[in-house]
């Protein structure tokens, strides 16, 4: 049997922008991507604190300490700037490794800054 399991998350990002007129992904801080173990193009969901909005999309790398946490395409209406996010990554893994996963948790600052 395998299960879904939480394999890492950005907790409390601050949203610094949306651009409507795209594909569609989250561009997210690419020191924050490798913090938390998630490559760009990996599914994540995005959870809106501010909102309670609920999505689904992929990753795309933002310059290394930009801070940035930008929503694209249709996800950029689920959101405004200063909103304060969580992404998480899932990963499936067989029920005896499920136990051992440790997942990993980014918490940053106002500024998306990692907090050490």
């Amino acid at each position: 049997m395998k299960r879904f399991m939480l394999k890492s998350k950005i907790h409390g990002a601050t949203l610094t922008g949306t651009e409507l007129d795209y594909e569609g992904s989250i561009t997210i801080d690419e020191e924050l991507l490798e913090k938390a173990d998630i490559l760009p193009d990996e599914q994540v969901h995005v959870l809106n604190i501010n909102n309670g909005q609920r999505f689904v999309t992929y990753t795309i790398s933002a310059p290394r300490r930009s801070g940035t946490v930008l929503l694209n395409g249709p996800a950029a209406r689920l959101g405004t700037v200063g909103d304060k996010v969580i992404i998480i990554s899932y990963c499936q893994i067989s029920a005896d490794k499920a136990k051992d996963l440790k997942a990993k948790t980014v918490f940053v600052d106002d500024k998306n800054k990692p907090k050490e």
